[in-house]
């Protein structure tokens, strides 16, 4: 299928899947707040993110966002606006601390994925990493063929939710830890809010 050092390709990806970042941060908030379920949904949001930027890889407008100053800049501050939300967010609800409960509402599910899919989505390094690190793996004269950049982008996907999973029913193991003592969650969100708004000043500085 035009993929060489597959096992290469694997062992890299895990290592960067691993390392915390955003996407650590979202879903360990999600899971120890809200409980596995949350926890869930926003681990396939944020894959889901991943497949959307592997797709836009494929047909070549991750290609477009490293050549186009004004595209690359549009993504990199909608990412920046959606981060800094999630932070203020979590700051303003810092303010009250709050009994763990876990909702069995599907629209709640929904919410959880739609965040992670956009904070994923909307982060232009993901898009660049998948640009620069994929055709690694991919035989030069293979590049232009989709197929490749789907199959390594499927195998990222699929390590990612067996990643996140595991660590969402760790995380989530500490929701009780929450009920005994409220402030556990008021400093939770403080933290959070303020790794969202470092992130997203991150993103924001990213140069191409």
């Amino acid at each position: 299928m035009g993929i060489e050092n597959f096992i290469t390709f694997l062992f890299t990806a895990f290592i960067f899947i691993i390392t915390p970042g955003i996407d650590t941060v979202f879903v360990l908030n999600k899971s120890i707040v809200q409980g596995k379920k949350s926890g869930i949904y926003a681990t396939l949001g944020i894959n889901t993110g991943i497949l959307a930027h592997t797709l836009f890889a494929a047909l070549g407008l991750s290609v477009l966002l490293s050549k186009s100053e004004h595209a690359f800049t549009t993504i990199k501050y909608a990412g920046f606006i959606y981060l800094i939300i999630l932070g203020i967010s979590k700051l303003k609800n810092s303010k009250k601390t709050v009994k763990f409960k876990e909702s069995k509402e599907p629209k709640k599910g929904k919410n959880d994925f739609w965040s992670g899919f956009f904070t994923n989505t909307l982060n232009p390094k993901v898009a660049l990493f998948v640009l620069a690190f994929f055709p690694q793996f991919i035989n030069p004269t293979e590049i232009k063929n989709p197929i490749p950049f789907i199959v390594l982008g499927i195998s990222f996907a699929v390590m990612g939710t067996l990643w996140y999973i595991a660590l969402t029913f760790f995380a989530s193991s500490f929701t009780q830890k929450i009920n005994n003592n409220p402030n556990f969650n008021l400093w939770l969100n403080r933290l959070s809010g303020v790794a969202f708004i470092l992130m997203g000043i991150s993103i924001v500085l990213v140069k191409k």
